[in-house]
Formats: structure tokens, C-alpha cells, sequence
């Protein structure tokens, strides 16, 4: 059967002349030919989604370890709330949906298990050997870890969702090559001495939409699993001066309504306040710049795709309460003091014996490496581990492991 791609529809509509063109992308690393039937960012977003490490996000940690129960976030789910702000918000802006969403389901790709708990355990006995960072990471695995095709290791993504993955969060060096934030992390530097993906830029209107979606999903989502937990009250919340409008308006509307169906209320009217915002803000930097192109939003010098001043101090506050309340809850401290000796006993287990490793890929390829060379490869395998598989690992080469419940 052939095929009339004349007629095809790819589910964008209307672009805006500063969105991001799969039609003329800057490429792959490998060359490939195209698809008949699915745009690079399409093709981008699909490769995403069939990756190993996409699925060994449903047992790795948002803020609640799994045994905590079925309800709680885990790297998923948050994953698939930030792609749908992140879709919603592209669509309002006329930008490239497939690529923002893209950016939104591989932004987490590099999470070790147990969340920030593990990435910080890791970092740690990395520090000799250029440390840990989830970013780069995630790069390492969708440029070099992935291995499913023939020609390539990775997935051979486009530049634009390299770029955005990389620099979602704005860039990382000035244009005299100083880090930002702190050095640049070497797996990031090492790559764009191949693929330069242009650490002194901003990102695509498609990535920083992405980036303000992680945003608005974890400050709501957050909330939401710490009213269930019990670690959070409404009466807490009364401490977030916009969390207490809203809690307002919804006892107003609905004053009998039973206290899941209203902590609903609130967290679907937060997501709908912190988006509409995020669109006046975006309107109105785009209405001053005038961009005329993709490449005049990353010159633009300034974030586009942000919160306004009020909703900026909004979501200080809400981080403030969430770190009060239940980051730093001695029970969740309690949890994460037995996460990160988890991932502590285990690296040094696998430096010490590399044939600890449960593949023979791993075990394998670790033969003659030199010392930092050899601790990235155990990092690297221990970063793909689930909660689940770390816990379960630990308790047959320990003689204790934590309990995380």
C-alpha cells in the first residue's frame, strides 16, 4: 500500500515562527533516513519512550520510597505528569509538541535509585572521579548506554533533544567557556567535543517549557502524596498564602466536599493558576523580543517560557513548605540515611569485586580500566538500578539492609 504523505497529519497544527522545525533539524550523530509517516521529534519521543531506562522509571523514587505504598509518585508517573503540562503548555505557545514532550519524558532519565537521596550518595563516592550528576547522566545513557541499535550505541536522538535535555534547566557556561553553576560535568564536556550542543545558549522554547513543567508538576504533585502521607495538613498549607486563596475558593464552592476529593480541588486549581501564568508570562516576553526563529529564542539572553514575579515567590514558598514538611521530616530523613548506605555499601562492593555485577556486559567490560575509568562504569550500572532491585541486591551481599519502610 503507498502512501500519500501529502495528506499525513503530524498533530502540531500551527507553528510559531520561533518554535523549533523538525523539518529542518540540526541532525543526529548518525545519520539515518527519515520516516514517511513521523517527524524527527516524533521519531525522538518514540525512541524515548521504548528505552529500558524509560521503564525502570516505575520503581525509582520521586519523594516517597516505594514500599510506601501504590499511590505515591514514582520517576513515572511525575515523568507523565511533567510530558502533559509540558504538551498543554507547547500547544498554548504554537511550539513543536512532539519535542517538549520529548524533553519532559527523558529529563529524568539519569536518576540513580532512591531520587536526590541516591544522586547525592553517588555524587559522593564519585567526588574522586569527577562526581555524579543526573543530567549528565541522562545523556550518557541516551548517547551511550542504550544499546539497541546496530549502527549505534544510544538512540541517536536529534540535536534538539540533546540540546534540550542538556540545557532545559538555561545554560551551563558563559560564551568564554567558565561553568555557570560550577564545572560543567565532564560527560557533558566530553560529548560536545563531538556534538557541540552549544552549553552558552539558551535552550528551545520546546526545553524551557519543559523545564517550568517539572516545576509545576512536583510542587503539586508533592503536595498531593504529602497530604496523603499524613506528613502534610491543610492546616500547613494555610502558611502559602496562594494555597490558602485556593483552599478558600473551594470550601466556598464545595463546604461539605470529604478531604481527598478536596485536596483535589486545590492541586487541579494550583496546575491551572501556575500553567495560565506561565502562558501570560511567555505571551508577553515573546510580544517584547519578537523572536523570529527557533535560534533568536536561544539568543534571547533570558528565559522565555517562566514564572512571573508573584508566582515566583508562590513557588518559593511552596518549596520552602514542601523542605519543612516532608524533605526534611525525620522519617524521610530516616529513610534516606538507609537509601544512600544502600548505594554506598554497593559501590564499594563493585569497585572492590567488579564480578558482583549481574551481566556479563558489565562484568565484562570493566576488564583493564583504569581507576576512574572502572568507578564511571560502576556508576553507571549502579544509576540504572531500580529501588526495588538495589534493596533486593544489597540483602544478598549484606548481612543487614536497611529498612526502608
Amino acid at each position: 500500500m503507498t502512501i500519500d504523505t501529502r495528506t499525513l497529519g503530524f498533530g502540531s497544527g500551527e507553528r510559531a515562527v520561533y518554535a523549533s522545525d523538525p523539518w529542518n533539524s540540526r541532525g543526529r550523530m548518525f545519520a539515518e533516513d527519515g520516516s514517511l509517516t513521523r517527524s524527527e521529534f516524533q521519531r525522538d519521543r518514540d525512541r524515548i519512550v521504548h528505552t529500558t531506562a524509560f521503564r525502570r522509571l516505575k520503581h525509582k523514587t520521586q519523594v516517597f520510597i516505594s514500599p510506601d505504598g501504590d499511590h505515591y509518585r514514582t520517576r513515572l508517573t511525575h515523568t507523565i505528569e511533567v510530558a502533559q503540562i509540558a504538551r498543554a503548555l507547547a500547544r498554548a505557545l504554537k511550539l513543536d509538541e512532539d519535542l517538549a514532550e520529548g524533553v519532559a519524558l527523558v529529563h529524568d532519565f539519569g536518576h540513580t535509585p532512591f531520587g536526590h537521596t541516591g544522586e547525592d550518595a553517588l555524587d559522593e563516592v564519585m567526588k574522586p572521579f569527577g562526581g555524579f550528576d543526573h543530567n549528565a547522566q541522562s545523556l550518557r545513557i541516551v548517547t551511550k548506554l542504550e544499546r539497541r541499535y546496530a549502527e549505534f550505541d544510544g538512540i541517536n536522538l536529534t540535536w534538539e533533544s540533546l540540546e534540550g535535555l542538556v540545557k532545559h534547566n538555561g545554560p551551563l557556561m558563559t560564551a568564554g567557556g567558565e561553568g555557570l553553576d560550577g564545572p560543567v560535568p565532564q560527560p557533558i564536556r566530553d560529548y560536545c567535543e563531538l556534538h557541540d550542543l552549544e552549553l552558552a545558549s539558551f535552550a528551545s522554547l520546546e526545553a524551557q517549557v519543559a523545564a517550568i513543567s517539572d516545576d509545576i508538576a512536583y510542587n503539586t504533585h508533592d503536595i498531593d502524596d504529602g497530604l496523603r502521607s499524613g506528613l502534610l495538613t491543610f492546616e500547613m498549607l494555610e502558611d502559602v498564602p496562594f494555597l490558602s486563596g485556593l483552599m478558600r475558593q473551594v470550601r466556598a464552592k464545595y463546604p461539605h466536599l470529604e478531604p481527598s476529593r478536596f485536596a483535589y480541588e486545590v492541586t487541579r486549581r494550583q496546575i491551572t493558576h501556575m500553567v495560565e501564568d506561565v502562558i501570560g508570562v511567555a505571551q508577553a516576553n515573546l510580544a517584547d523580543i519578537r523572536p523570529q526563529s527557533a535560534a533568536d529564542v536561544r539568543a534571547a539572553g533570558r528565559v522565555i517560557a517562566t514564572f512571573s514575579p508573584e508566582m515566583a515567590q508562590t513557588d518559593q514558598l511552596i518549596k520552602k513548605l514542601l523542605f519543612a514538611r516532608i524533605y526534611r521530616h525525620p522519617e524521610i530523613m530516616r529513610i534516606r540515611a538507609g537509601a544512600s548506605k544502600i548505594v554506598t555499601d554497593l559501590f564499594e562492593a563493585y569497585m572492590n569485586d567488579p564480578t558482583l555485577m549481574r551481566s556479563h556486559y558489565w562484568v565484562d567490560h570493566i576488564s583493564g580500566l583504569k581507576e576512574a575509568a572502572k568507578a564511571r562504569h560502576v556508576s553507571d550500572y549502579l544509576a540504572g538500578m531500580t529501588d526495588t532491585y538495589a534493596v533486593r541486591v544489597h540483602g544478598e551481599l549484606f548481612d543487614q539492609t536497611p529498612d526502608l519502610r
